[in-house]
């Protein structure tokens, strides 16, 4: 049930007419109690959609009862037009489900620079919630689809009886700051509303930061967690923070997966950095290197893209101690040739590039995919 996996959490989701394709297109999602604990993150692109400025006020004081999503619609550089929507859309919510406005943060997805259909979203949010339900959130994962082929969520319950359950949306616009995405996270823990901000920001930092498919910010990105304490539990805070990030890096890896077009998913494991930033900025220049990408598409491990893209990067390193392997194969040792590269097995879906700085002890792990001619095409072909 994702999103609704903890107790006391209802959902639903319904088809609005917000798409012309008549699918599924309005989720909401509601706490209802006892706490009503809340933290979010956002995208960090200067072009922030209206939702984004709506929900990070309301994120303000720690607290939450619902959120509102829609697909179909980004009402992003909508002007001041745009705001007044996602303000309407939080004050139709908090009526339906008797809260006050500034208790509901507000997500849409979907093209930039056009209106939303204000009369639908008004009758579907009257629809969704009266379709709310503890069994609603597999509906409200469909509703918030938009190129992706599949929802997204994942759960994670402890052995102390404290669940942890997520959706997400997004295959396409996938980088950091959070990876286009909408995700919507809640717990039955009892936690606080600092414990809940710090666990949500080192969770996202740790996965979705991590998740870079194309290179390109969305205007929309968003990450909320809601807590409400209705297990009675109080983890320790490192137990909790693990299980948000298990069940983050959960959705982070099908957000990969689920990639526009993506024939691919490719880890990239930068190992013995001088620091943890060094071993980011070297697996974020390869991950954003459309040669290394087409080339994983063609099934060719190219080492030479990997080196190229890893020489852009401000890393400290010394190029001739600098190992790279793919799927176990080292085809560069140390500066120099290693084994044949037509030993590495590209054959699956997945793909493991290790690069190996030989200059420290850090390391860190990012997650990306190859560039296919069904990426081109699907955005080729996105606004018509």
């Amino acid at each position: 049930m994702s999103v609704t996996a903890a107790s006391q959490f209802t959902a639903a989701g319904i088809s609005a007419g917000i798409k012309a394709t008549g699918k599924p297109d309005l989720a909401l999602v509601v706490n209802t109690g006892p706490h009503r604990v809340a933290a979010g993150v956002f995208t960090s692109n200067r072009f922030q959609a209206a939702p984004v400025v709506w929900s990070i006020d309301a994120l303000a004081d720690g607290r939450l009862d619902a959120v509102v999503l829609n697909s179909g619609g980004a009402n992003a550089c909508t002007g001041p037009d745009g705001l007044v929507d996602a303000r309407t859309m939080a004050e139709l919510t908090a009526s339906a489900v008797h809260t006050s406005p500034d208790k509901v943060a507000v997500c849409s997805t979907g093209l930039i620079g056009v209106r939303l259909p204000m009369d639908a979203v008004a009758a579907g949010i009257s629809t969704a919630a009266h379709a709310l339900s503890p069994q609603g959130g597999p509906d409200a994962a469909r509703a918030i689809m938009t190129t992706d082929t599949v929802s997204k969520q994942a759960v994670v319950t402890s052995e102390a009886g404290w669940t942890v359950g997520g959706m997400a949306k997004g295959a396409g616009m996938l980088a950091p700051a959070l990876a286009t995405m909408l995700v919507v996270v809640t717990t039955d823990a009892v936690i606080d509303a600092t414990d809940a901000d710090a666990a949500l920001r080192k969770a996202t930092g740790l996965t979705f930061d991590r998740t870079d498919s194309d290179g390109c910010m969305s205007t929309n990105d968003t990450v909320i967690l809601m807590a409400n304490g209705a297990s009675g539990h109080a983890p320790d805070i490192d137990e909790f923070t693990q299980a948000l990030t298990g069940v983050c890096g959960s959705l982070a890896r099908q957000l990969i997966t689920d990639a526009e077009g993506a024939k691919h998913d490719i880890e990239i494991l930068v190992t013995h950095a001088d620091s943890e930033a060094d071993a980011l900025d070297v697996a974020r220049a390869v991950a954003r290197s459309n040669l290394f990408k087409c080339a994983i598409f063609g099934d060719d491990p190219n080492w030479g893209r990997v080196l190229a893209a890893a020489g852009t990067s401000s890393a400290t390193f010394d190029p001739d101690q600098v190992s790279v392997s793919f799927n176990g194969v080292t085809v560069f040792a140390q500066g120099a040739l290693g084994e044949d590269r037509s030993l590495v097995p590209l054959v699956g879906r997945d793909v493991l590039v290790e690069i190996d700085l030989g200059a420290g002890d850090a390391s860190a792990t990012l997650w990306t995919n190859d560039l296919t001619y069904d990426y081109v095409k699907e955005n080729a072909e996105y606004s018509s």
